[in-house]
């Protein structure tokens, strides 16, 4: 998966959005999304970290992938 980002989305200086992603080389719209560091890399680093960096048990991930204590959520 990684690999595939770093070679449709890479450019010299960030990475950048593309036009069509469904193609083997989607040209580059010269954007960084925002949510590219805030969401995209942190979902990537928790399917690949070890089970045990954040337990589920304690801890609920929002869609942002930020995480709460179980016991602060509705409250």
């Amino acid at each position: 998966m990684f690999k595939s980002i770093e070679k449709l989305t890479r450019t010299e200086v960030a990475y950048s959005s593309v036009y069509d992603a469904t193609g083997n080389g989607g040209s580059h719209n010269g954007v960084m999304e925002s949510f590219w560091t805030a969401e995209t890399l942190k979902y990537i680093w928790l399917l690949f970290e070890s089970e045990d960096v954040v337990s589920l048990d304690e801890w609920v991930l929002n869609t942002e992938a930020h995480p709460f204590r179980r016991d602060w959520v509705g409250t």
